[in-house]
């Protein structure tokens, strides 16, 4: 729960950040019911169900294998930038969903369309969007010619959190924050 807090002068740095993270909620549970009560056009939710199962991880497992196959010299450091990020990104974010609990979108609200289950109950960070950013961010550091793709694939996952319910913006915000975080940390150890 948290502590509201007004306008006042001396607030404390605990009521001001209880306040913030009321203005991120508040925010979150709008675009929440905007979101949950949309239907798009027909080719984006294919897109978002397809990005979603992509970022399930056998869109990675196969990335992870191409370029062993076809990566050249540096291929083993990639892999093992990606693995270390993608491993340290699972552990994170269910340390962190265990710490805050904080129910998902499609708990709270009825979706107009998506009915795909979310693979467990809470929703902060976003696990999906961690391993998406910090494939993208290791890989492209290996490889920039993968910046792009790997950009728009990491984004696309993200996007597919919010628009199917199973996350708030902000859960994907932090999530793409720690994900290329860890990417590019494992990216500068490995080369």
């Amino acid at each position: 729960m948290f502590i509201e807090a007004g306008p006042q002068l001396g607030m404390s740095g605990r009521t001001m950040g209880a306040s913030l993270l009321e203005l991120i909620a508040a925010r979150d549970r709008r675009l929440m019911t905007c979101v949950n009560s949309w239907r798009p056009p027909r080719w984006i939710r294919l897109w978002m169900t397809f990005a979603t199962r992509g970022g399930d991880g056998w869109l990675w497992y196969a990335l992870a294998l191409l370029v062993l196959l076809l990566g050249g010299t540096h291929r083993w450091e990639a892999v093992g930038a990606a693995g270390t990020a993608v491993a340290s990104g699972v552990a994170i974010f269910i340390s962190l969903k265990q710490t805050f609990r904080r129910r998902r979108p499609s708990a709270i609200g009825p979706h107009c369309w998506a009915d795909l289950l979310p693979p467990d109950q809470f929703s902060f960070p976003s696990g999906h969007t961690i391993t998406a950013f910090a494939m993208a961010a290791s890989l492209s550091t290996f490889y920039p010619d993968l910046l792009l793709p790997m950009g728009f694939a990491a984004i696309s996952v993200a996007a597919s959190r919010i628009m199917l319910g199973m996350h708030f913006l902000s859960d994907v915000v932090v999530g793409a924050a720690i994900g290329v975080t860890l990417g590019y940390q494992a990216a500068m150890l490995f080369q």
